[in-house]
């Protein structure tokens, strides 16, 4: 049996060890937003934190995590820095196809946790990890400036149309 825990939830399983981080968040939590890219570590999509380290979960056997502390995109927007992020992310117009950015954001994110206000080298070094086939490295890096208090955004986030009164 291995125990860790998941977006704050207490997990046991006796799925296989060898089982990917990556499958068992899809497959047996339902928690889809971390996404399969390359299933090598090399595209990011599937970046999840780990004990707050981002984390390949595509190459991540289950084994691996007795004990731990797994953070999905799921409920990164929960804390005060990735709430920023998702909200740089917005006001930047960051996302186009939108598949990388779950890893991108949780790249971000750990980034920022660590480092209040990260230099584009540091930032560079950070996400050189995700990649984006959009192309969207220059809006990431603007997002992330913003998130970190260094630049304004760029445009406020698009407000929720108010819900019309029923007659």
């Amino acid at each position: 049996m291995i125990r860790f825990s998941v977006n704050g939830e207490r997990i046991e399983t006796s799925v296989a060890g060898d089982t990917p981080l990556l499958w068992f968040l899809r497959d047996n939590l339902e928690l889809t937003g971390t996404k399969f890219g390359c299933g090598m570590a090399l595209c990011g999509a599937c970046t999840v934190h780990v004990n707050g380290e981002p984390t390949r979960a595509c190459v991540t056997p289950i084994s691996t995590l007795a004990g731990k502390k797994v953070t999905t995109i799921e409920v990164i927007g929960k804390s005060p820095i990735g709430k920023k992020v998702q909200d740089a992310w917005l006001s930047e117009d960051v996302v186009q196809c939108g598949y990388c950015q779950s890893g991108q954001i949780m790249a971000a994110t750990a980034l920022l946790t660590k480092t209040k206000a990260p230099s584009d080298a540091q930032i560079d070094a950070a996400m050189s990890g995700n990649i984006c086939r959009c192309g969207t490295y220059n809006r990431v890096r603007a997002a992330i400036k913003v998130a970190a208090g260094a630049s304004k955004p760029a445009a406020a986030p698009a407000a929720k149309p108010a819900a019309k009164a029923k007659a």
